[in-house]
């Protein structure tokens, strides 16, 4: 698994496509990727199980967030570029998002059955909405999955991403990150809640959302489409969100991961990507949303320097082989991540509260867990996520109506 020349769409957390595609893969950022999601799962793992083991001077939770971003960011927008094709690009995002993110939220549903559904999940429409556009957090609304959050400010990622693309100005990457990481400050100083309040954004946001993608994929309406939710991602994010301040700043990291990629091309300087991490450091510390033990400067600067140093650390190694193991996590990283959580709860419901329970109790039942994780990924990743990337890929390679109707 060493070095490889070229790239293939690789999500935050949701990322590539199958290792058994002609193109190749840059095995450095599925290790990144096996990384996040190793951490995220202990996040939420230790607490319940091995709460001594939490660490309390950064958030693993967090900072293997902040890989997935900067992976994210890194991947997508030139991922879009060398595609050249929105079309293309939405229908592989579609299909390599949604299989397993619907299934993991038809298990949940199953589970109420059983087990109630996470207390900030609403029971209404608009939680429907918000779960079919996976802009759940940026419509104020929580997800089905405690780990779905993060999906909100992918989408958000891609919608904006596609709006600078199809304007032409997608190339300013490091512009972008110093921008949103100066947002993120004045959204800290400024805003302590959401305006734009109750379910109405999530209605509206999914109306917009469904009839754009049809532009997208269909080819009508193309330029205008990507605008109008580009635009409406952007006001969601800073308007509509939980925490604008954090909003702003994962947005900021994730454009500073493609401007590093443009230094890496040789197409600008990494003097963006400093400034813009100082800005992102700085945002909650004069926040009134920042209320979190995570977000005091500590911890925060902690976990900011552990994500980049994690980050630059794998890009150095990239001419390298790396374990087999990490960069498989990474292949199957998507799956860890949506189903750890409703299985950790599930679990937690039947053997009950071991927190007190002997030390080898608590490692046996951690590992047996991490291990069931680990196997029902791979089933996923193999039956579901597998086959539904390659009909996507089959769907992209067909023409668009607009293209069959206007052959050129």
């Amino acid at each position: 698994m060493g070095r490889v020349s070229s790239t293939t769409p690789i999500g935050t957390p949701g990322g590539a496509d199958s290792p058994k595609t002609p193109v190749a893969r840059l095995a450095w950022l599925d290790a990144l990727r096996g990384i996040g999601a190793v951490a995220v799962l202990l996040e939420h793992l230790l607490p319940w199980f091995m709460p001594a083991l939490r660490p309390y001077w950064f958030n693993l939770g967090m900072y293997g967030v902040l890989v997935f971003f900067l992976v994210s960011g890194y991947i997508i927008p030139v991922s879009l570029e060398r595609r050249g094709d929105v079309r293309a690009f939405w229908i592989s995002r579609v299909f390599r998002l949604y299989p397993i993110y619907l299934l993991v939220a038809a298990a949940v549903l199953v589970m109420a059955i059983w087990m109630p559904v996470r207390e900030q999940v609403p029971r209404d429409l608009s939680s429907v909405s918000a779960h079919a556009t996976m802009l759940l957090d940026v419509v104020h609304l929580g997800g089905l999955a405690d780990t779905m959050w993060t999906l909100s400010y992918e989408m958000v990622f891609y919608l904006v991403v596609t709006a600078l693309f199809v304007g032409g100005v997608h190339r300013a990457s490091g512009a972008f990150a110093v921008g949103f990481g100066a947002v993120a400050v004045v959204a800290g100083l400024l805003l302590t809640a959401p305006l734009l309040k109750g379910p109405w954004p999530a209605y509206v946001s999914g109306v917009v959302f469904f009839a754009g993608l049809a532009c997208l994929i269909s080819g009508r309406f193309q330029k205008a489409a990507a605008y109008v939710l580009g635009a409406m991602a952007l006001v969601l994010l800073i308007f509509s969100g939980f925490v604008p301040w954090l909003g702003a700043a994962i947005l900021a990291v994730m454009f500073a991961g493609t401007a590093i990629r443009r230094w890496e091309q040789g197409a600008g300087g990494l003097w963006p990507v400093a400034a813009a991490t100082v800005l992102v450091a700085l945002a909650p510390v004069w926040s009134g949303q920042a209320g979190w033990w995570w977000v005091r400067p500590g911890p925060w600067f902690a976990t900011m320097a552990l994500a980049g140093v994690t980050f630059a650390g794998a890009m150095a190694l990239r001419e390298r082989r790396l374990p087999r193991f990490l960069v498989w996590l990474g292949l199957v990283s998507y799956s860890i991540y949506l189903l750890h959580h409703p299985l950790l709860r599930l679990t937690h419901a039947v053997v009950g509260d071991v927190r007190d329970a002997g030390q080898v109790v608590q490692l046996s039942l951690s590992a047996a867990f991490v291990l069931v994780v680990l196997g029902l990924s791979l089933l996923t990743h193999r039956y579901v996520e597998l086959p539904m990337q390659r009909l996507g890929r089959r769907l992209a390679r067909r023409p668009s109506t607009s293209e069959v109707a206007s052959p050129r």
